[in-house]
């Protein structure tokens, strides 16, 4: 991962959603792959790559599109990496080697340039959110991931519209608030994994939270953007960790 050079850098990216109905993401993606991603040490995708995951065997263009490039990039010497998000978690290891993706655990912690590192989706420090939490405590289990995947494709897809119907939905009735992470629990799962810095997406708003931990010490925390409205990307260096964003193709 750190190459040792003055240009070694790593890149971050999530919640890029994509869908056949957004072709302008794909785009954008595909562009970040032949432009940005080649220059990298590594390349983390941090979950909901894609907008609905609804197995290996879906025949979709878009997803052998989208394996095209990450294998590519991954052939070039660019190893690339895969946390799973509450859109995509049912990716499975057949994808992966497709993809050239190495899956991560849920909660991963990394040294980027000297800095111990947790990545994670994000989700799980939504803790305020229960009705999600009790349905996120259902998928993650691998029986009932399972039992999902063994149903047809067709009613993959049927449960696939209807859990996006349910979605939108239940994000209407909720504030904001409850969608976000929960501040206490941030500072409990850095100490957890004795870190002092943390990246996940998830939450759709990029910024950098400067945390207080337990031991006194300054911690910082950096939320990937989603893809949208625009483009956005981490970029971890040994001088420097930046959030960048580009206007989508038109």
């Amino acid at each position: 991962m750190n190459k040792g050079s003055t240009n070694s850098r790593t890149l971050f990216i999530a919640d890029l959603h994509l869908s056949a109905e957004r072709p302008d993401i794909t785009a954008a993606f595909l562009r970040f792959m032949q432009q940005e991603a080649p220059q990298a040490d590594a390349l983390y995708i941090l979950g909901d790559l894609f907008e609905v995951w609804i197995g290996d065997d879906n025949p979709e263009p878009l997803l052998t599109q989208v394996a095209s490039a990450t294998k590519a990039l991954a052939d070039r010497g660019v190893p690339v990496y895969f946390c799973h998000g509450n859109r995509d978690f049912l990716l499975k290891k057949r994808y992966a080697a497709k993809a050239g993706i190495t899956l991560l655990a849920p909660a991963t912690v990394v040294d980027l340039y000297g800095h111990p590192t947790l990545l994670m989706h994000g989700d799980s420090l939504c803790t305020l959110d229960l009705g999600y939490q009790k349905f996120r405590s259902w998928w993650n289990q691998p029986w009932w991931q399972w039992l999902i995947l063994a149903t047809p494709l067709w009613y993959r897809q049927h449960l696939a519209r209807k859990a996006r119907r349910v979605s939108a939905k239940d994000k209407a009735g909720k504030s904001s608030d409850i969608m976000d992470v929960t501040p206490d629990e941030v500072p409990k799962v850095m100490d957890m994994y004795g870190v002092q810095r943390l990246i996940h997406g998830h939450t759709h708003r990029p910024a950098v939270h400067q945390i207080l931990l337990a031991n006194g010490h300054s911690g910082q925390r950096y939320v990937l953007g989603d893809w949208y409205q625009q483009s956005s990307y981490l970029e971890v260096s040994a001088t420097g960790w930046q959030l960048h964003f580009s206007a989508l193709p038109d």
